[in-house]
């Protein structure tokens, strides 16, 4: 297993050993599969974030067939229970294995490390190598990493807000000016401009390493002239990130892909448009997993894990939508859908996890380790 490159050695085995007697013993066991006996290489961790009841995807037939047919093919968490109710927070501890007590309109980043930042320092991972795909502004941008002193920025993930970056404003330009053949001083601007934009707002720029600075434009300009602005409908942001994700795994195959939705929270006025973003939303990750599947370097080696943040209140509200507030079992415990190569074959765990035991089952997958998460490793995941 790697190391953490700028760990203490002798705190580094002794924090490990005492997690070691800590864990389950379906959880030890899943220690005992060396790193690099895995198939697993890459992981897609999809945040399907805005509050989805499970009463809407796995007890609908029909509104999820590709989340239905991972499941199939892999393992289902049936009780997974969320961190707490505010979807700023509770999207927030997927990626830090802390539940994190944060409203739903703060907008700052959390002093927590995260998944991501484990990676980059354990793995001595370059930024091309860990994306985060977002559609809910500059908020969610803020899970990209921690101001955790031994973590932070420098370890941070690249960063890619669909619906802020392929939108029509920025599309115009390219359709102004052109593909970029020559630099021009003009085609100077507009690669500068492409730079900037896949930066995270406020992040260093050190974040997107110039070693793969040729593709991060290749890629955009790909993007730009591929449909991605041009998406339109209730999940247009949702859609735009997923696609956004799929690019990202083609173009760079890195270790891990994040995808954070949010457009399901128009269930708060609407139920209808609510069920609609649910399966427009499976029918986009169902093109992101066709993808997987049909690139050969990426489909025997890539991991999915799709998990909503929380649920939704048992009964409708006044405007025949669903707040979620009401402490019920529709609203905090939700449905973990895993599918990969190391994973089970339609398995059903009915037993209780959490949410935030996503973030150390992928860090571990992968060959990292969560360190400062209070969470455990997902149990009966490998086959």
């Amino acid at each position: 297993m790697n190391q953490p490159n700028a760990f203490d050695r002798r705190e580094f085995l002794i924090g490990t050993a005492a997690g070691s007697l800590a864990l389950a013993s379906d959880a030890r066991a899943t220690l005992r599969v060396p790193f690099q006996a895995r198939r697993t290489q890459h992981v897609v961790l999809v945040a399907f974030a805005g509050g989805v009841r499970t009463r809407e995807t796995f007890g609908a037939a029909g509104n999820v067939p590709t989340l239905e047919a991972m499941a199939k093919e892999g393992v289902l968490y049936k009780r997974a229970k969320s961190s707490n109710l505010g979807h700023f927070g509770a999207a927030l501890s997927i990626f830090t294995g802390v539940s994190e007590a944060r409203g739903i309109r703060e907008n700052a980043r959390g002093e927590d490390p995260t998944l991501f930042e484990y990676l980059r320092r354990d793995l001595a991972l370059p930024a091309s190598q860990v994306w985060i795909s977002t559609s809910g502004g500059a908020q969610q941008t803020n899970y990209s990493y921690g101001l955790h002193p031994d973590y932070g920025a420098r370890f941070g993930a690249n960063t890619v807000d669909g619906d802020g970056l392929f939108n029509a404003e920025f599309k115009s330009i390219l359709d102004a000016w052109g593909k970029p053949k020559a630099l021009s001083n003009k085609e100077q601007e507009l690669l500068a401009k492409l730079r900037a934009a896949i930066e995270s707002r406020g992040a260093a720029a050190s974040l997107n390493s110039p070693e793969s600075a040729a593709q991060v434009e290749k890629y955009i300009l790909e993007e730009l002239t591929s449909g991605t602005a041009d998406i339109r409908g209730a999940n247009a942001a949702d859609a735009k990130a997923l696609r956004v994700a799929r690019n990202l795994l083609v173009v760079f195959k890195p270790k891990l892909v994040a995808v954070v939705l949010q457009q399901a929270d128009i269930a708060h006025g609407s139920y209808n448009g609510y069920v609609e973003v649910i399966r427009q939303n499976d029918a986009a990750l169902g093109e992101l997993w066709k993808a997987v599947k049909g690139d050969a370097e990426l489909r025997d080696s890539t991991a999915f894990v799709v998990v909503p943040e929380f649920g939704r209140d048992a009964d409708l509200n006044s405007r025949r939508g669903l707040d979620h507030g009401d402490g019920s079992n529709d609203l905090e415990y939700v449905t973990a859908t895993c599918w990969g190569p190391d994973f089970a074959r339609g398995r059903i765990v009915e037993d209780d996890v959490q949410v935030v035991d996503v973030c150390p089952t992928v860090c571990e997958l992968l060959g990292a380790r969560a360190a400062k998460s209070r969470a455990k490793r997902l149990p009966r995941l490998l086959a």
